[in-house]
């Protein structure tokens, strides 16, 4: 029998919980939608005109609640977790794409029926009501950054193109408001209007409050500084970051910061990189590997420049731990969190099971320090190396059941890039690995 552990740490009280998260933002769009029907002609018919109230408002829902999604709240970053959001807020945006479209073709349509109208000449008419220029504006800038968001899109592009032309997002937002105000849907309600206007503001503070006030403050506080750089691999690189005062920053093993490394080359751009040796003496510790320009800067750094951490965020700690067996899955160099936590992790008892995942043996990293933290634990420390092809590298139920035999009654905990994920997940699941305790924080460009 395993039990499962008993001073496990809860969450913070202000943390907000995917159930939680998700409750309000259904209840927000059952709401607005309220608002569509509420003075819709008797008997209610489904047709252009109520198709374009209800697409709207929910459009217009739908981009607060991926604003609040990137916004960096603590409350939301601890109890829902950081790609988790991300995952959210990439599925949304493809559907507030397709309700502001429908919302345009249904309005015109609509248009066209009441006023007897061929579809060019309502369009013109359309087009001239107060607000529609810049609502048009907005719509082709909504189309113009969900081409760019495309899978097949983003592989063709730098990272820090695709992220500029993402921020665009911010002003398609605030082309559309006016037009959302002026709506029938909200016109001639004030205190509707008030409501609707308090939302956007609520989203909007948070994202300066997290996203640039926070960060600004820390940096003043921390006062961050590149110390050295330590080569770990062919194509990775250790940063060491001295500051003040980190202990304040409560950072837990398994988190991550953004980093903004303030040079000419590289200030523009954060970059998220977890911390890859828990925080002590006043250092802390990230590994980067050369995957694009941004990161191949970030490995040209010199000892003394300033840094930006904003953080710590991530949930994927030692608060969702809830037995004392734990399985820990790394591959590449999604070994960083997983070496702070084969380091952290508390004892209770049961077992500890690094499997580290590599293509190469070259490209095993703190190859060293995970075997003196396994000699000292006591932990077990499995190395997979070599080609994906080899039976005894799969990530298959049967090998995990072959290297830990209870694995069906363990945390497990992995970080991984998308195809040794996806393929872990899977023999967890069928190895008897309930859903809920397969802790995972996964991102990718």
């Amino acid at each position: 029998m395993v039990a499962v552990v008993g001073e496990a740490r809860p969450l913070p009280h202000a943390a907000v919980t995917a159930g939680t998260a998700l409750v309000l933002a259904a209840s927000g769009a059952v709401a607005v939608s309220a608002l569509a029907v509420v003075d819709a002609p008797r008997p209610l018919m489904v047709n252009a005109a109520l198709l374009a109230h209800l697409a709207g408002l929910l459009a217009g829902w739908a981009v607060t609640v991926m604003l609040v999604l990137m916004a960096r709240i603590p409350a939301l970053e601890s109890g829902v977790g950081a790609d988790r959001m991300a995952r959210w807020h990439g599925k949304l945006g493809p559907l507030v794409l397709v309700l502001v479209l429908v919302h345009g073709v249904a309005a015109t349509l609509a248009w066209a029926q009441a006023q007897a109208l061929g579809l060019p000449a309502a369009t013109s008419q359309v087009l001239d009501m107060p607000g529609l220029v810049a609502a048009t504006a907005s719509t082709a800038l909504f189309v113009a950054i969900g081409i760019t968001s495309a899978r097949a899109a983003r592989r063709r592009m730098r990272y820090e193109t695709w992220h500029a032309i993402h921020l665009t997002t911010y002003l398609a937002i605030a082309l559309s408001f006016v037009h959302e105000l002026a709506g029938p849907d909200l016109a001639g309600r004030p205190v509707v209007q008030v409501l609707w206007s308090l939302v956007y503001a609520f989203a909007f503070a948070a994202l300066i409050r997290f996203r640039v006030i926070s960060p600004l403050l820390q940096a003043a506080r921390h006062r961050l500084r590149v110390e050295r750089l330590v080569r770990e691999g062919p194509d990775t690189v250790s940063v060491v970051v001295r500051g003040a005062h980190l202990e304040e920053l409560e950072a837990e093993p398994g988190q991550f910061f953004r980093w903004r490394f303030l040079t000419p080359a590289t200030w523009t751009a954060a970059h998220p990189f977890s911390l890859s040796a828990p925080v002590r003496d006043g250092r802390l510790r990230l590994t980067v590997r050369a995957v694009g320009d941004g990161t191949r800067l970030v490995q040209q750094l010199r000892p003394g420049v300033s840094v930006i951490a904003e953080g710590p965020y991530g949930a994927m700690t030692e608060r969702r731990r809830t037995r004392t067996g734990v399985l820990l899955i790394a591959g590449g160099v999604g070994i960083t969190p997983m070496r702070t936590l084969f380091e952290s992790l508390r004892f209770t008892g049961g077992p500890l099971t690094l499997i580290y995942r590599v293509p190469h043996e070259d490209h095993l990293l703190f190859r060293r320090e995970l075997e003196e933290i396994a000699a000292w634990r006591p932990a077990h420390l499995v190395y997979l190396v070599g080609a994906s092809s080899d039976p005894v590298n799969a990530m298959t139920a049967a090998n995990l059941r072959r290297i830990v035999p209870d694995v069906a009654v363990r945390d497990v905990y992995m970080c991984a890039g998308p195809a040794l994920s996806r393929a872990a997940r899977e023999a967890l699941l069928d190895a008897g690995v309930p859903r809920r305790r397969i802790h995972q924080e996964e991102f990718a460009f």
